[in-house]
């Protein structure tokens, strides 16, 4: 048996809140909308991951979700601009990644990050 993808379900009382944060801002694809499911994504092929944290690194909150753009900074300006929270401002790290943190819509904590 092989997995074949790792989907992340959030909770959502409206999915109105997802498009604005995950397609709007993000620029992710609706890949189905049933009224009661929203799925949002990318065509682009990437790896099966999952992550177990004992923290989020150099001390910070374990993000809820971990997403990796090919343009971190234009991610930043694109969440501050839409006036979402960012919990941990943007920072190269020492494990090679340049990271920010962020609330979505329904206060879960995101790390958008790329690798240097």
């Amino acid at each position: 048996m092989k997995v074949k993808r790792i989907v992340a379900n959030v909770k959502a009382k409206n999915l109105d809140d997802a498009k604005r944060f995950y397609q709007q801002v993000l620029g992710l694809e609706e890949f189905m909308n049933l009224g009661w499911i929203a799925t949002y994504g990318s065509k682009t092929r990437s790896t099966v991951q999952i992550s177990f944290m004992k923290e989020g690194g150099l001390g910070t909150a374990v993000p809820d979700i971990s997403i990796e753009v090919d343009n971190v900074d234009e991610a930043y300006k694109r969440m501050k601009d839409g006036e979402f929270k960012i919990e941990y401002k943007i920072t190269d790290e020492p494990w090679g990644v340049r990271r920010f943190f962020v609330r979505d819509s329904f206060g879960k904590l995101v790390n958008i990050l790329s690798h240097a």
